[in-house]
């Protein structure tokens, strides 16, 4: 998740806060994650000394002033090019999950049994979001599905896997 180019586009939807920013952030993109405050603002005076938003107003507020930040030309134009360009297609070649199962080989460890430990690490998983989904609103209901689609591609792969521990094995013992 890119944090500063979501605030950007949050930004060029509506003039914000840095509250507003981190409470819209955390509503419709962090789910489980909220993102911390510091964050917020440091991401904010990144922007601002970038050039790519600018505190339209400062008014004082219970605490600290509230500062209103405003996309700048140049931000707007850096939203469009980011929301434009295709996401890199994932997964690599290179998975923690397939690191651990080539090393538990080489190793001679019990590699079906952390394959087995990992699906069901996965179906707990997917029972957490499928009750997200039934209670959740439309926005946590696309989440859950994009986290289940991943899971159930993550099981497919395990299954694979497990089939072919043997020759698997074979190979990296060479």
């Amino acid at each position: 998740m890119s944090v500063p180019m979501t605030l950007l586009g949050l930004l060029e939807r509506e003039p914000s806060h840095g509250y507003d920013l981190k409470r819209d952030y955390d509503t419709f993109f962090s789910r489980g994650k909220p993102l911390p405050f510091g964050q917020v603002y440091a991401t904010l005076g990144r922007l601002t000394r970038d050039g790519k938003i600018v505190m339209d107003e400062v008014a004082p507020g219970e605490g600290p002033e509230r500062k209103r930040y405003v996309i700048t030309e140049r931000g707007a134009t850096e939203v469009d090019t980011w929301l434009t360009e295709p996401v890199e297609a994932e997964p690599n070649l290179q998975s923690l999950l397939f690191t651990k199962v080539v090393l538990a080989l080489m190793l001679d460890r019990p590699a079906q049994e952390y394959l087995d430990a990992q699906r069901a690490t996965h179906l707990r998983r997917m029972k957490e979001l499928t009750e997200i989904k039934r209670g959740g609103s439309l926005v946590d209901t696309m989440l859950a599905d994009h986290g289940l689609f991943h899971l159930e591609a993550d099981l497919h792969w395990i299954d694979t896997t497990v089939a072919r521990l043997d020759a698997l094995r074979r190979e990296v013992k060479r």
